[in-house]
């Protein structure tokens, strides 16, 4: 037998794992890396987060994941170059972090890698009857296996694709198996590029378990600060606070079928990006709106975007709770006008579930691994939004 294989499979009995869960978000401020400690598998997970960080990206990775994402028309070498560029990129800021935590290679079972997303494809975005739901995810996990040393599971997406779902949100495996609580109805929210939410009822029955994008997190925003701003995101909302919100505008920005569609559904940068915004300008004759007032109503319109959707998955009789994650909660204008269109829901972080917020999706990835490890299909659903699937692509270092 394989030797790789016999470890693989070694690492399949274990009972505890130490598995690196990665997330490089549409946002492409840096790589998620988060040191998981994880026990069990299925509804007896329990994991530990020993070591956090975000590596930063440098300028030169902006730009070459900008000159390929979320366009229609690309440079195929480009592509070709870039996907295993991303993935010895990933590997080294890796093995970066382990030698700054004295952690050695050995000690890691796997990394578990979300890879960087360049294109979003679900059917109700590209309408091609000939052609199914379609993502793609670069970062090769073979070049991330070889630098690191360690085994990869890698393009978790395409499994999910291929039985029937979009590709995204895949929250919804690890918010269940982590995050789901009897007799308590939970939101977890999670607001990075797209903001999306996982349902969790208080019954925790898979018939009324979902997860769903609901529309632009940061991404919007970001791309406008950068054009305006000269800067990669609004701090503080510091820019935000100085303008004011026009109806005209946010009205326009919300006027799309997106909106209109039932959950669970997907979306990303391809449908939300600055000439959605033009549109919405030209439409709503607000071309002359300063750029502090564009800025204040983009905030105002993602934080519609999730208060209106949340308002119609919860029963206003019954109590809920929110626990945010991602970087938009660190938006404090997208936070407070959240929390004010919602005053009956009790709004934490996942810090009180003892998982950083920022870690979150890195952690849950390191979770989808693991349920990969342990032989498991992750859920027990019906739903074809929710494939029973245990996803991943397994690379191995030699």
């Amino acid at each position: 037998m394989n030797n790789n294989i016999k470890k693989l499979a070694a690492i399949a009995e274990k009972n505890e794992r130490t598995i690196i869960g990665l997330m490089s978000g549409t946002s492409v401020d840096g790589l998620d890396i988060a040191v998981c400690k994880i026990t069990g598998s299925g509804g007896d997970t329990k994991v530990v987060v020993s070591q956090f960080e975000t590596a930063d990206y440098t300028e030169e990775f902006r730009e070459n994941v900008a000159s390929i994402f979320s366009r229609r028309t690309v440079d195929l070498e480009a592509v070709c170059l870039i996907n295993s560029w991303i993935g010895k990129v990933h590997g080294e800021l890796i093995n970066e972090a382990l030698q700054k935590w004295n952690i050695s290679a050995s000690s890691i079972d796997v990394i578990a890698s979300h890879g960087q997303t360049i294109y979003h494809a679900p059917k109700s975005l590209h309408q091609n009857d000939a052609f199914s739901n379609a993502t793609l995810q670069i970062g090769d996990g073979d070049h991330i296996a070889v630098t690191t040393g360690i085994v990869t599971i890698s393009d978790f997406r395409q499994k999910h694709i291929a039985a029937g779902g979009e590709g995204a949100p895949l929250a919804v495996y690890g918010d269940y198996l982590l995050f789901g609580k009897q007799g308590e109805n939970r939101i977890m929210l999670n607001v990075g590029g797209i903001a999306n939410f996982t349902y969790l009822p208080a019954s925790m029955s898979m018939d009324e378990v979902f997860s769903t994008d609901v529309g632009p997190g940061n991404t919007i925003m970001d791309a406008y600060c950068k054009a305006h701003f000269n800067c990669s995101f609004d701090t503080d909302s510091s820019i935000a606070l100085t303008g004011n919100c026009n109806q005209a505008l946010l009205q326009e920005l919300l006027n799309n079928d997106f909106f209109k569609a039932s959950f669970p559904k997907t979306t990303g940068p391809e449908m939300f990006n600055l000439s959605y915004l033009q549109n919405a300008l030209e439409v709503s004759n607000t071309t002359n709106l300063a750029s502090e007032d564009v800025l204040c109503t983009l905030n105002h319109f993602s934080a519609s975007c999730i208060t209106q959707s949340i308002q119609e998955t919860i029963d206003t009789s019954k109590e809920h709770i929110v626990f945010s994650s991602g970087g938009g909660m660190h938006n404090k204008l997208l936070m407070q006008t959240i929390q004010q269109a919602l005053p009956n829901i009790i709004f934490k972080t996942t810090n009180e579930l003892d998982i950083n917020p920022d870690a979150k999706e890195a952690v849950l990835f390191a979770l989808l691994a693991n349920e990969t490890l342990a032989g498991n299909n992750t859920l027990e659903t019906s739903k074809k939004e929710v494939p029973n699937v245990s996803m991943g692509k397994i690379s191995f270092p030699s």
